[in-house]
């Protein structure tokens, strides 16, 4: 979830909320800060980028729940939908 486009004139101030609450209650489930989330993401991006040309305006990273198949419990899960362009010939392989 981008910051930024939370901001967007394009989206109306219900839906603007909507997603912040969201972010809200993602992050003080999870225990982490907006802050962090943003570091995790652009150290994900500038890795991923290495080896592939990314689509940024597609670009989807968000912290959620999910349960365990093991003992059935709920845990933090980070979701990353990353559009990829083009994979790079970086000659490492």
């Amino acid at each position: 979830m981008d910051l930024f486009k939370m901001f967007s004139k394009s989206d109306n101030s219900k839906d603007i909320a909507k997603e912040r609450l969201k972010l809200v209650l993602v992050h003080d489930r999870a225990n982490v800060s907006p802050q962090f989330l943003e570091m995790i993401k652009g150290e994900i991006l500038r890795v991923i980028s290495d080896y592939m040309e990314i689509d940024e305006a597609g670009l989807e990273i968000k912290l959620t729940r999910t349960k365990r198949d093991v003992d059935d419990t709920s845990v933090p899960a980070l979701v990353a939908n990353i559009p990829i362009r083009k994979m790079k010939d970086n000659g490492k392989f």
